[in-house]
């Protein structure tokens, strides 16, 4: 394994068509961008994961994998403690030829199978039989990913820098002014300009990303809801579920049908979320 989490090719030395690696990473750890030359599925079996590319990030506990397509640029990294154990498919092999990001459901079917696909004493038709019914456990799941686009303007870029780091931040466009040497309404028609949305829906945005990390981790709504600037779990709830059309406790059901081999719709909507469906 290289430091940005790459894996050799299973190539001609290889016993089949798939290789699993697992990596544990420590709290705060970066896979810094990088491509591979075979599919990959990145899977938390502990902890939680984010993958980044250059249009979505994507959150993925226990109960969801995501599918990386060869040579997408992307990296990986933890909030927490985490253990990824990553499937690389030969692409000319692959069971399936999504050529975007694709969550699947991590049923505990499929992870018992890439256990077991990792273990290194398998006979040919052992792995053989294993690897044909891999393809019938990538089940494609709906999930939104909440992106957020930063402002061109250098003043709304500096309020935007500060409300990523600090989402739970509840002063007012005015009184961000007063610190970057901006009207509010400046900086509101920045916002809209370098964004293509409104500072509050931008701003709610940026709280419901950062709670998605939390959430996965398996912390308490309530909790979540302060710590991202919510007076109230209810209108957390309300605000995650118009932006995803879910509740948070709905978002990370491991209860959602299976599409079957075919790949999610293409992505639509507007400030950057995108939704499979």
């Amino acid at each position: 394994m290289s430091q940005d989490g790459q894996w050799g090719a299973p190539g001609a030395d290889s016993a089949g068509s798939v290789i699993v690696a697992t990596f544990p990473m420590a709290s705060g750890v970066v896979f810094d961008w990088h491509t591979h030359d075979d599919h990959q599925l990145a899977w938390a079996v502990s902890g939680v994961l984010t993958v980044r590319t250059d249009s979505a990030d994507w959150v993925l506990p226990p109960t969801r994998a995501l599918w990386i397509p060869a040579g997408l640029k992307h990296e990986t990294l933890s909030a927490g403690a985490a253990t990824m154990r990553s499937l690389y498919l030969r692409p000319d092999q692959a069971p399936a030829r999504w050529s975007v990001p694709v969550p699947v459901t991590v049923t505990p079917l499929l992870a018992e199978l890439i256990g077991y696909l990792g273990t290194e004493s398998l006979a040919a038709a052992q792995r053989g039989r294993a690897e044909a019914l891999l393809g019938d456990l990538l089940l494609p799941v709906p999930m939104t990913t909440i992106d957020v686009r930063m402002p061109d303007d250098e003043r709304a870029a500096e309020v935007a820098a500060a409300l990523l780091a600090d989402p739970a931040d509840g002063r007012t466009l005015a009184e961000w002014g007063r610190n970057v040497g901006a009207s509010g309404r400046t900086l509101a028609r920045a916002f809209l300009a370098g964004t293509g949305i409104p500072f509050g829906q931008w701003r709610r945005l940026v709280r419901l990303q950062a709670s998605l990390p939390q959430l996965a981790a398996g912390r308490a709504v309530g909790t979540v809801a302060r710590h991202v600037g919510y007076e109230t779990p209810s209108a957390f709830v309300a605000a995650f579920r118009r932006e995803t059309g879910l509740t948070p406790a709905a978002y990370f059901s491991t209860a959602r049908p299976g599409l079957g081999n075919e790949p999610a719709s293409a992505p639509r909507g507007s400030g950057g979320r995108r939704l499979w469906s």
